[in-house]
C-alpha cells in the first residue's frame, strides 16, 4: 500500500510548488498605490506639513505604470514563477524605501510596512527568496537610518528623535521581519504539507473506490451475459451433434462450442466476485482481517492471526475499502520492520471491537511516538527523502490513520514494554459503529 506513494508523482506531491497568481500581486500593488496617494495628500493637505509632493507622486506613478504594464503584457490569471514573484516583491521594497527616503526615513511610522512583502513571500515563495527579500528589507532600513530627507513636521517645533531611539526602531524592524517571517513560513509550510497529504489520501481513496466499482461492474456484467451465452453454447453443442464429423463446417462449429465454453468459465469466475469481492458486502471481523492480511503473507515474514474467544457473537460489518486499506498499510509497515514475525490479534465484547497489530522489529523511536501518523513523518531510514526501497514519504501511516479515523476508529501507537521490542498499533471501534455503518456512510468515506 505504501508503495503507491513512492513514485515520482508522490515526490512531486511533497515538493511544494511556490506559484503566486499575478492578479494577487497586482491587487496588493494597487492597494499600496492607493494607500500611498492617500497618505501623501492627507499629510500635505490635511496636516499641512511640508512634504516633497512631486517626487513622492513620481515614485507612486512609476509603481502604477508598472502595474498597468504587467496587466497589459501578462494574463492576470497567470501563475508567476517564484523568481518573477520575488522580483515584484523586491520592487515593492525598493519603492517603499524611496518614499521613506523622501519622508523621514525610519522616523516615518510607515517604515514598518517593510514587513509586508517579506510576509507575503514567507506564505507563498521559497525559503531562499524569503531570506533574500528579508535581507533586502533590512538593508534598505539600515540605509534609511543614515540617509533620508527630514520627516515632514511643524517647522517651528521640529521633531528630533535621539539616536538610541532610532537604533531601537531599526532593531525592532529587523527583528519583526525575521521572527514574524519565520513564524509565518513555518505555519504555511505545515499547512501545505497537510494539504498535500490530504490530497494524497483522496487520490488513494478514489483509486480504491474505482477498483471496488470495477468488481461490482464485472459481477453484474457476468450475470447479465450468462443467459445469452448459455443459449449460444447450447445451440453450438446441438449443431455439433447434428452435422457430424464429416461436414465442412464441423471444425468451425467445434471451435464455436469450445470458445463458448471458455467464455462460460470466465463468466463463472467473474460471478464469484459478487460473493467475495463486491464492494461493501457484509463480512465477519475474522474474514475482514484475513482479506487485509492475505496480500502480505508472501514476504518471508510469518503473520500470525489470533481471534480471541468472546461470549458475544462475532461482529459483522461492511466490506469497507477504507478499513481494508488502512489495516493493510499498517500491516505493510509492520512486515517491513519485522525481523521474524507479525502478530494480528482481535477481540470484541458487547461494546468494543479492537484489532492489535504488532511486530518484533526495532519499534518506534521515542521522539517519533507523539508525532507518528502526521504527514511526512517516517520511521524509514532516509527521513522521507529517499525514494528507494528503504525510504518513504511518511504518508502511508498518515493515510492509514486518516482512513481508519473516518470510519470511527481510534488509533494508538506504542512500543512493547522492555525487554521485548517492536511496535504495537491498536485500532478500536465502538461495536455499534462498526456493525451499523450503512452503505451511504461507507460510500461517503470512500469518495471523500
Amino acid at each position: 500500500m505504501n508503495r503507491l506513494l513512492s513514485d515520482p508523482a508522490a515526490a512531486t506531491l511533497r515538493s511544494h510548488r511556490h506559484f503566486v497568481r499575478l492578479d494577487t500581486i497586482l491587487r496588493l500593488r494597487w492597494l499600496a498605490v492607493l494607500g500611498q496617494i492617500a497618505a501623501v495628500f492627507i499629510v500635505a493637505q490635511g496636516f499641512e506639513f511640508d512634504i516633497p509632493v512631486v517626487p513622492c507622486l513620481i515614485v507612486i506613478a512609476l509603481s502604477a505604470a508598472g502595474n498597468l504594464a504587467l496587466q497589459v503584457a501578462l494574463n492576470p490569471r497567470r501563475r508567476l514563477e517564484p523568481m518573477l514573484a520575488g522580483a515584484l516583491l523586491a520592487l515593492n521594497i525598493v519603492e517603499l524605501a524611496a518614499l521613506l527616503f523622501l519622508t523621514g526615513g525610519l522616523q516615518n511610522p510607515f517604515a514598518f510596512l517593510f514587513l509586508a512583502p517579506v510576509l507575503i513571500s514567507a506564505t507563498a515563495l521559497t525559503t531562499r527568496l524569503t531570506l533574500a527579500l528579508g535581507l533586502l528589507a533590512i538593508a534598505s532600513a539600515t540605509l534609511l537610518g543614515f540617509w533620508h530627507l527630514p520627516l515632514p513636521w511643524d517647522a517651528e517645533e521640529p521633531l528630533t528623535l535621539p539616536a538610541i531611539y532610532m537604533f531601537g526602531v531599526w532593531l525592532s524592524i529587523a527583528l519583526a521581519i525575521g521572527v514574524t517571517s519565520l513564524y509565518t513560513f513555518q505555519v504555511t509550510h505545515e499547512a501545505g504539507k497537510l494539504a498535500d497529504a490530504l490530497a494524497a489520501t483522496e487520490l488513494v481513496l478514489a483509486r480504491e473506490q474505482h477498483l471496488t466499482q470495477l468488481d461490482g461492474l464485472a459481477a453484474a456484467a457476468a450475470h447479465e451475459l450468462g443467459t445469452p451465452l448459455a443459449t449460444i453454447f447450447l445451440i453450438a453443442t446441438e449443431l455439433e451433434k447434428t452435422i457430424g464429423a464429416g461436414h465442412p463446417l464441423a471444425s468451425d462449429v467445434k471451435t464455436l462450442a469450445e470458445q463458448a465454453r471458455r467464455c462460460r468459465d470466465i463468466l463463472s469466475k467473474l460471478t464469484q466476485l459478487s460473493s467475495s469481492g463486491a464492494p461493501f458486502d457484509r463480512m465477519p471481523l475474522s474474514t475482514l482481517i484475513e482479506e487485509a492480511v492475505a496480500p502480505h503473507r508472501d514476504f518471508g515474514i510469518a503473520i500470525t492471526v489470533r481471534i480471541a474467544a468472546a461470549p458475544t457473537d462475532e461482529p459483522v460489518g461492511k466490506r469497507n475499502p477504507a478499513i481494508l486499506y488502512g489495516l493493510g498499510n499498517i500491516l505493510e509497515n509492520a512486515v517491513d520492520f519485522a525481523r521474524e514475525g507479525v502478530e494480528v490479534d482481535a477481540w470484541w465484547d458487547a461494546d468494543v471491537v479492537e484489532i492489535v497489530i504488532s511486530d518484533d522489529g526495532p519499534g518506534i523511536a521515542p521522539d517519533m511516538l507523539k508525532r507518528i501518523g502526521e504527514p511526512y513523518v517516517s520511521r524509514r531510514p532516509g527521513g522521507g527523502d529517499d525514494q528507494g526501497q528503504h525510504g518513504g514519504l511518511g504518508l502511508g501511516v498518515f493515510i492509514a490513520r486518516t482512513l481508519l479515523e473516518r470510519t470511527g476508529a481510534r488509533i494508538a501507537f506504542e512500543n512493547r514494554p522492555f525487554p521485548d521490542h517492536g511496535a504495537v498499533v491498536h485500532v478500536t471501534w465502538r461495536r455499534d459503529r462498526f456493525e451499523s455503518m450503512d452503505d451511504a456512510e461507507t460510500d461517503a468515506i470512500s469518495m471523500s
